[in-house]
């Protein structure tokens, strides 16, 4: 089977977990701090209630394949097909009843990122990619539903680019200077975001996404929607992304390049 051919499936997964998450979406509901008395690092009724329900759906449809998630950890994870799943990446800005937040499904075939969606069912958009390919799936300014392709812009220096981070407070401390450093260099920082701000940048919005501290389940469906409109995406070293840590992703291959120049001289 090839990526194409789980389309379909991964259409379903979105549609049970919106159908799950939606209900609570700017209402009260149960909320608890996972962070151990770290940074404040919150999961709520609807995190778990769509992995679970994702999960059990993989399960009875396609019972040889792994799962890892971000709320139930993993399952047969050296499976050939394994899914990656974060019901709400972005839970902070859910609980603040902002919509800057989505459901991220990954597909990994041998250990690699072939096929992502990030689904925001409040916005009504999809973002999805196979790495070759990226698009988007929404409805337009007249309200009609529309599906266009993702391509980055360009952008030759990284003085003239927009940078995203979620908060430079998540980055580890270690690591601060040399994503400082990189900032300084750029035109405009905006904060916030998460999965979203991948999204603004595989559609042409923004040049820059820097993070640090991310596990596979925050990047794995986002790196095939990357690479798919045309960006580079790998970790600070210029490695694999796929396994989460510090990652940067970029529109432009020269952006890029210039960003990991700067984390190596902030260093």
């Amino acid at each position: 089977m090839t990526a194409v051919d789980f389309v379909p499936f991964v259409e379903r997964l979105a549609k049970l977990s919106a159908e799950t998450i939606m209900p609570f979406f700017r209402t009260t509901f149960a909320m608890e701090d996972k962070s151990g008395g770290g940074v404040f690092d919150p999961v709520t009724e609807a995190d778990r209630a769509a992995e679970s329900a994702m999960r059990r759906l993989i399960g009875e449809v396609f019972p040889n394949h792994g799962v890892i998630g971000e709320e139930f950890g993993a399952y047969a994870a050296n499976s050939e097909y394994v899914w990656v799943l974060d019901p709400i990446d972005g839970t902070k800005s859910f609980i603040s009843g902002l919509p800057l937040w989505g459901t991220l499904i990954g597909l990994l075939h041998k250990g690699a990122p072939c096929y992502g969606m990030m689904n925001q069912p409040f916005t009504r958009e999809k973002f999805y990619g196979d790495g070759r390919a990226a698009h988007w799936e929404g409805r337009g300014a007249d309200g009609v539903p529309a599906t266009r392709r993702l391509l980055v812009r360009p952008c030759a220096s990284i003085d003239r680019a927009t940078l995203m981070t979620t908060s430079p407070k998540l980055i580890p401390e270690a690591l601060r200077p040399r994503y400082e450093f990189l900032e300084a260099k750029t035109r405009l920082t905006r904060y916030g975001g998460d999965c979203y701000a991948y999204c603004m940048l595989a559609a042409g919005h923004v040049d820059l996404v820097v993070e640090a501290g991310l596990n596979a389940y925050d990047i794995v469906a986002l790196i095939p929607i990357i690479e798919g409109a045309g960006g580079v995406i790998t970790n600070w070293e210029g490695g694999d992304p796929s396994k989460g840590g510090a990652i940067v992703a970029a529109g432009d291959k020269r952006a890029h390049e210039q960003a990991l120049a700067a984390l190596r001289e902030g260093a």
